[in-house]
């Protein structure tokens, strides 16, 4: 009888060292609380523009624009991380009424941060969804080409915007510490441009509402 609770209690301690074991090895795979994930994008930029000027009534075009993307996220814990994205593009703009007009291009750059929920701790596929704030600086924007309408070239202005950001994604763990990442962003992005040309100014208010899609590889520290 003891030989057969000894058997029992041994089993029950190797069958209990199994499963820590296990669990100890699953802490290995994917991501989770204290991990860094580091990613490295190439990014579409693809704004979804609307907006009109005041003088004009023409409605304002956005080019899309081809980027690489950095971003880091840390885990808070096992199912939420916080992520901080930074790139730039530039974006050529168009003004399209009676008659077209170049204004030229603009740099953005929108640094964003959201906060992430992933479902599925310590797994090799890792979907997740986010939702945090943007704020876009606008910068080295281009003389525009007016001269054939208003006999001038003009200079336009962007304000600096701030919105929402929206985002859902997967990482797949490919090697130890490796991963491939799929990436979407919408960012809800609002400015001004003041157009001056010669005594003509004029404005237009534009929501250019970008939408980000990402791929890229990450590497987990």
């Amino acid at each position: 009888m003891k030989s057969v609770k000894l058997l029992c209690l041994t089993s029950a301690v190797a069958l209990f060292a199994g499963i820590t074991a296990a669990n100890a090895a699953d802490d290995t795979v994917g991501v989770g609380a204290g991990d860094i994930l580091v990613h490295a994008r190439a990014v579409a930029v693809m704004p979804q523009e609307y907006g009109h000027d005041g003088v004009t009534n023409g409605s304002v075009n956005l080019g899309n624009d081809y980027i690489p993307e950095l971003d880091a996220s840390y885990f808070l814990t096992d199912h939420l991380a916080v992520e901080a994205i930074a790139g730039t593009s530039r974006d050529k703009v168009t003004l399209h009424g009676a008659a077209n007009l170049d204004l030229g291009s603009v740099w953005l750059l929108p640094p964003t941060v959201t906060l992430q929920y992933h479902p599925l701790a310590h797994n090799k596929f890792d979907p997740y969804v986010g939702a945090g704030l943007n704020y876009t600086f606008f910068y080295g924007s281009s003389n525009c080409d007016t001269r054939g309408v208003t006999g001038t070239s003009c200079q336009v202005d962007y304000k600096n915007g701030v919105g929402y950001a929206l985002q859902a994604g997967v990482n797949y763990e490919v090697a130890q510490n490796w991963f491939l990442n799929l990436d979407v962003k919408y960012i809800d992005l609002h400015t001004t441009a003041d157009v001056q040309s010669g005594n003509l100014h004029d404005t237009a208010r534009v929501a250019i509402d970008p939408i980000l899609l990402g791929v890229g590889v990450g590497y987990r520290f």
